[in-house]
């Protein structure tokens, strides 16, 4: 009888040798910069001081980039095509809210209250509101000269925020936000709704004066957010000062600030 080979012991399989991790410098650059974290928190803020929460965040994400922020990739990864679409759905919106409260004005003062409430100075202020700056992404140097405090940006992201809510929850939801911050802008404008400037140059020349002359007295503040200060002169009355973020508004103010001195209205 041959005699059974001896079972031999088996030689336990070596331990799977674990992948060295990710150096820190690698693990450090997949995590989001803190200027990026900082934006995400802010978006989530937004989203909930408007009162709107997106079905769809890379709608907000690009009603929120600048054109500096996507050198590569294009204008039409910026905000461009939607601050394009949320100007009129804005438009619209507003006609619609005017329509409404006003039953007995006509198609001139409609016209001049819609151009107060649509006007790049409004749409600032509202963005201030909500503090849509913090949101905003921005290129490297558009960010450091001040870019989420200018006015100019500021106004074109709300519109382009209008237009994504538009895109991502239709026109019901955009009239909603409208309503919300326009809505007592538009009971109280926070400006005449002619221009004192045209008010005061057809009042100086039904009295035979020669047309007011604006001459800028100071400009302050830094160079992305300035402070003009105007001044507005008619034969034989003390000149009038006023103070814009722009030129054109210091000179309106100047102007609003004479018609008040000879009592004359510069509203409806």
């Amino acid at each position: 009888m041959s005699r059974k080979a001896e079972a031999k012991p088996q030689t336990p399989a070596p331990a799977p040798i674990a992948k060295a991790g990710a150096s820190p410098k690698a693990a450090a650059a997949k995590r989001p910069s803190k200027s990026a974290r900082r934006v995400a928190a802010a978006t989530t803020t937004l989203e909930k001081t408007i009162g709107y929460r997106f079905s769809d965040p890379e709608l907000l994400e690009r009603a929120l980039t600048h054109i500096s922020a996507v050198k590569g990739a294009g204008r039409a990864s910026s905000y461009q095509r939607m601050e394009f679409l949320g100007d009129h759905v804005l438009g619209l919106a507003i006609s619609e809210m005017l329509f409404a409260a006003f039953p007995k004005a006509d198609e001139g003062e409609l016209s001049r209250r819609l151009a107060d409430l649509v006007r790049r100075e409004t749409c600032a202020d509202v963005a201030h509101a909500i503090d849509l700056g913090a949101s905003l992404r921005l290129g490297a140097s558009e960010s450091r000269t001040g870019g989420r405090s200018r006015a100019a940006i500021l106004a074109d992201v709300c519109e382009s925020l209008i237009g994504a809510i538009f895109l991502d929850g239709g026109y019901k939801a955009a009239l909603a936000f409208v309503e919300r911050f326009w809505a007592e802008r538009m009971r109280k404008p926070a400006r005449p709704l002619r221009d004192p400037k045209t008010v005061l140059q057809e009042w100086a020349q039904a009295r035979g004066l020669p047309t007011p002359s604006y001459r800028e007295v100071e400009r302050t503040g830094p160079h992305h957010d300035p402070e003009f200060r105007v001044a507005v002169s008619l034969p034989e009355r003390e000149p009038a000062e006023g103070k814009g973020r722009s030129k054109r508004a210091a000179e309106q103010a100047a102007a609003l600030a004479l018609l008040a001195r000879e009592g004359v209205r510069a509203d409806v």
